[in-house]
């Protein structure tokens, strides 16, 4: 006879293990149906790693609803007997008789009735083990309960497995991209020196915690830029860079290296980088990466340098160095090293050939924005982009404004979560998708339709919000607005008599779900009406006491009642700079002013008291 419930509750387990973006994620799916299983009274797992250190420990009783979890880094070199090979491996034994040197999960399984324990030890990876075991009665079959602690542990380690090979895919998928990003960031200088810090800050965090960058003199090695992710560390960076005599020791020699050299532990005796607490080592992780080495388990990472030489045409332009304090997982692969570091010396030598020939180029942002906004003899339209961050500058934020061929105007913005090479690739598929849709005539909604489905088609790891805004003339000298947003912050309207309001919006993140469908909400404007649209980085600039901008903008945008597009998009985005004590989003400001007559016709004149006293 079939088993109902426990296939039901295995196949919801194999559901929920396809979209789990962490194993944790799975142990409610895991420990309940197996706590239903006749005679079993406690399910205790344990994760450990390949040193016989327990990271983590979740205990759940029959008829409980709330887990026991310890989060630990506990040495138990005893436990070296239970850690399994290659396939998982179940023991059965009494409770009474375990070793709390070799079971920490034995002060739970005591404790439970009945006195027998079924274990399953299995392999998560290279790195780690985890075990799942079962308290249980003399009423269960145990058979049966074998079977199903090894049906669950499958889909453990299938889920586990999953999640790597996705990373792995992200991984490629973002060094593509980061790749393609590092040619546009350094062919956008002419100057050797700024395209080696370039080189420095792109690779920072996407590729190491740290960078250096020099190049090869005459008199040896010549330090041009160095990054880090912890501003703080900064300064001590850069000296090592310039001062260190090991440093420049090893650079001396690994200048001639075909390949890139990693060193770790006892080859960095001496070094800047051989004490992890440092200062010019100490790595202040993103809180992201914080997060995923919390939930991995991973702790105290070592600190590994890697050193690749800048080659070209047969010659060695100089060296860049990464210092890396993360999972060893997380380590580029010399082929990735070996790539960038080409690409940059191609960089280099370009401009040393060429520097004289070429005058301008612009940066990797510039290619993400219009280079100019549509002139037209009824709409005064401004922007402004102000870059949160210099040390990380490239955002995912975006706008343009399309001519559509039924005479209206379109107005787009978004905002690509996160920043780096991934961001800005999407970042440029998400502003041409749309403007390309949106000049044959696609209506606003099938346009942010169709990129989310381009999204989905791509598997982009990371969502994005956007809005787009159809300005229509009528007959009546009046503008139909129809705004479709896609969870992007709510544009403003700024009307004629200093009045603000909120254009209602709103529609599902793109790029989460797919065949989502959006729908447009329509208004008026007026001539000297004024459109405003933005990202999140205006509405969430934070002052010290806490306030967001957000809390402000009505009354500083109605003060700026009858100035140009241009004063209200520049205005806002200094008032938000100067409001901000938090905080390292960029801002994108998008404004769209209705005059109804040509620009000639003189607008209303600005009425700076009223600016400012919005500022007091």
């Amino acid at each position: 006879m079939v088993d109902d419930p426990w296939s039901s509750a295995l196949h919801r387990l194999w559901q929920a293990a396809s979209r789990a973006e962490e194993v944790a994620a799975l142990a409610d799916d895991v420990y309940a149906p197996l706590l239903a299983t006749p005679g079993v009274h406690r399910v205790v797992g344990t994760r450990w790693d390949g040193r016989q250190v327990l990271r983590y420990m979740r205990a759940l009783s029959a008829g409980s609803d709330t887990p026991v979890i310890v989060a630990t880094t506990r040495s138990m070199p005893g436990a070296a007997v239970r850690e399994p090979g290659g396939e998982p491996v179940v023991d059965r034994v009494e409770a009474a008789g375990l070793d709390d040197a070799v079971w920490p999960e034995a002060e739970f399984l005591r404790e439970a009735p009945g006195g027998s324990v079924v274990s399953c030890t299995f392999r998560l990876d290279q790195r780690g083990w985890a075990a799942l075991t079962l308290a249980v009665d003399a009423s269960a079959d145990l058979a049966a309960v074998e079977s199903r602690l090894t049906q669950a542990v499958d889909v453990i380690v299938a889920c586990h497995t999953g999640i790597l090979q996705r990373g792995r895919e992200a991984r490629r998928g973002a060094d593509d991209a980061l790749l393609a990003e590092a040619s546009l960031q350094m062919d956008s200088s002419l100057d050797v020196e700024d395209t080696l810090r370039r080189v420095a800050r792109i690779a920072v965090p996407a590729v190491a915690d740290g960078a250096l960058v020099h190049l090869a003199r005459g008199e040896g090695p010549e330090f041009v830029a160095a990054t880090h992710v912890a501003v703080q560390q900064q300064r001590a960076l850069e000296a090592a860079g310039r001062d260190d005599p090991w440093l420049a020791a090893l650079l001396a020699r690994r200048g001639e290296d075909e390949d890139t050299v990693f060193l770790s532990g006892a080859a960095l005796d001496g070094s800047p980088f051989a004490d992890p607490t440092a200062a010019t080592t100490a790595t202040a992780a993103t809180d992201a990466d914080a997060t995923d080495a919390a939930d991995a388990g991973e702790g105290h990472q070592p600190t590994v340098v890697s050193v690749s030489p800048l080659r070209a045409r047969g010659r060695v332009l100089g060296t860049i160095t990464f210092v890396y304090q993360r999972p060893e997982a997380r380590l580029p692969d010399s082929a990735f090293l070996r790539s960038l570091a080409t690409r940059a010396a191609l960089a280099i030598d370009n401009a040393l050939l060429y520097e004289l020939r070429r005058t301008a180029v612009l940066s990797l942002q510039e290619h993400l924005l219009p280079s100019q906004l549509p002139v037209t003899d009824r709409w005064d339209l401004s922007a402004s982009y102000a870059v949160g961050d210099p040390m990380l500058d490239v955002g995912g934020d975006f706008y343009d404004a399309v001519l559509r061929p039924d005479g209206s105007i379109a107005l787009l913005i978004g905002d690509v979560c996160g920043r780096g090479a991934e961001a800005a690739a999407l970042t440029g598929l998400a502003r041409h998708t749309l403007r390309t849709l949106l000049e044959e005539g696609t209506d606003a909604g099938t346009a942010l339709s169709r990129l989310n489905r381009a999204l989905r088609q791509e598997r982009a790891s990371r969502f994005l919000t956007a809005v787009v805004a159809t300005l229509a003339p009528q007959a009546d000298g009046t503008v139909l607005l129809s705004t479709c947003s896609a969870g992007h912050p709510p544009p403003l309207v700024l009307r004629g008599d200093g009045t603000v309001s909120e254009v209602l919006s709103g529609g599902l993140l793109l790029g989460v779900l797919d065949d989502v469908s959006y729908e447009s909400h329509q208004e008026r404007l007026t001539p000297d009406d004024t459109l405003v649209l933005f990202t999140d980085g205006l509405t969430e600039s934070r002052e010290a006491g806490g306030t967001f901008f957000e809390s402000v903008l009505p009354a500083r945008l109605a003060a700026l009642r009858g100035s140009d597009a241009a004063h209200i998009a520049e205005s806002l985005a200094r008032q938000a700079r100067a409001f901000r004590d938090s905080g390292q989003d960029d801002i994108a400001l998008l404004v769209a002013r209705w005059t109804g007559l040509p620009p000639d016709s003189g607008l209303l004149p600005p009425d700076h008291r009223l600016e400012q006293a919005a500022l007091r």
